[in-house]
C-alpha cells in the first residue's frame, strides 16, 4: 500500500524545550489514523506540524517532498480544535470557502461547487442553518460547519484536531462513520481524539503518544493493552473487545490506589 506521509524527521520545540520528536514514520493512504494520549502528550503539536503550520518536518506527502514553504493547495483539508464564532458569513458562504483552492482567485462558484456545499450541509445536518450567520450557531453546530467546510474542499488528506469536541453522541458517531467511509474510498484521515472508545472502534491505526514521544504505533488490538495505556495515562485502563459490540474502555479508580502518585 502506498503511503500518504513518509516522515523522516519531525520536531516541535517551544522556549528551548522539545515538545515532540519523531522519526521514521509512515501513514498509509486510505486509512484512518487516530492520535491518542494524555493531555500535553504532543498530539495537537504533531498534527499541526503534519499540516505544515508549526515545527519542522522532513519527508514526503503524497510523493512530494515536504519543504519549508508548505504544501500545494488542494492536498490537505484542516479542522482546528476551536472554530472562531464571530464570522459574519452565512453557513453556506462559510462552507464555500472550502472550494476556494479549486476555484482560484477569480473564478466564481459554479453548479458543481454549490452541489458540494449542499451535500456537505446535508451530511452534517446543517441544511436548515445554511442561511444563518456562523455567529448564531451553537458550539456543536459551528464544529459541524468547520468539518463540512473541510469536506467541501475534497482533498486527498484530511486532518482534524479533536473533531468530536462539542458534538453530542449521535453526531460523534455519524462523523466517525463518515470519516471511516472516506478512508474506505481512498482518502487518508488523521485526527486527534480524547475519546478512547471512539478511537478504538473507528481507527485503522493508532499512535499512542506521551511526553512528546510515540509509545506505540499499531492497530487498536496492538496499542490498547493495559500496560501501554496505564504507562501513558498513569491510570489503570482496560480495553475490552466484545464480539458484535466493539471496544469498550474500562477505568478502575480503586485499582489506582497507591499505584500512581503526583509529581
Amino acid at each position: 500500500m502506498a503511503n500518504a506521509w513518509e516522515i523522516e524527521q519531525l520536531m516541535v520545540s517551544a522556549q528551548g524545550r522539545t515538545l515532540v520528536s519523531l522519526a521514521g514514520l509512515t501513514v498509509p493512504r486510505g486509512q484512518m489514523l487516530v492520535l491518542i494520549g494524555p493531555n500535553g502528550a504532543g498530539k495537537s503539536s504533531l498534527l499541526r506540524t503534519m499540516a505544515g503550520f508549526a515545527g519542522q518536518c522532513r519527508g514526503r506527502l503524497l510523493g512530494r517532498a515536504i519543504g519549508s514553504k508548505g504544501y500545494p493547495y488542494g492536498l490537505l483539508s484542516w479542522v482546528a480544535q476551536h472554530e472562531a464564532g464571530d464570522s459574519p458569513l452565512s453557513v453556506a458562504d462559510y462552507l464555500m470557502l472550502g472550494r476556494r483552492p479549486a476555484l482560484g482567485l477569480l473564478r466564481q462558484p459554479e453548479q458543481a461547487d454549490h452541489r458540494h456545499v449542499a451535500q456537505a450541509l446535508q451530511l452534517m445536518e446543517l441544511t436548515g442553518q445554511a442561511g444563518q450567520r456562523m455567529s448564531r450557531l451553537s458550539g456543536g453546530e459551528r464544529q459541524r460547519a468547520a468539518i463540512a467546510r473541510a469536506l467541501v474542499q475534497d482533498a486527498p488528506c484530511l486532518l482534524l484536531d479533536e473533531p468530536s469536541n462539542h458534538l453530542d453522541i449521535r453526531h460523534q458517531h455519524l462523523l466517525m462513520q463518515h470519516l471511516k467511509q472516506l478512508a474506505g474510498q481512498g482518502k487518508t484521515v488523521v485526527c486527534v481524539l480524547h475519546d478512547l472508545q471512539l478511537a478504538a472502534n473507528y481507527a485503522d491505526r493508532l499512535w499512542l503518544l506521551a511526553d512528546g514521544v510515540l509509545r506505540c504505533d499499531g492497530t487498536p488490538s496492538q496499542v490498547l493493552t493495559h500496560p501501554l495505556l496505564a504507562e501513558a495515562y498513569r491510570w489503570p485502563l482496560l480495553a475490552q473487545r466484545n464480539a458484535g459490540q466493539g471496544w469498550s474502555i474500562v477505568s478502575s479508580p480503586q485499582a489506582a490506589n497507591g499505584m500512581f502518585v503526583h509529581d
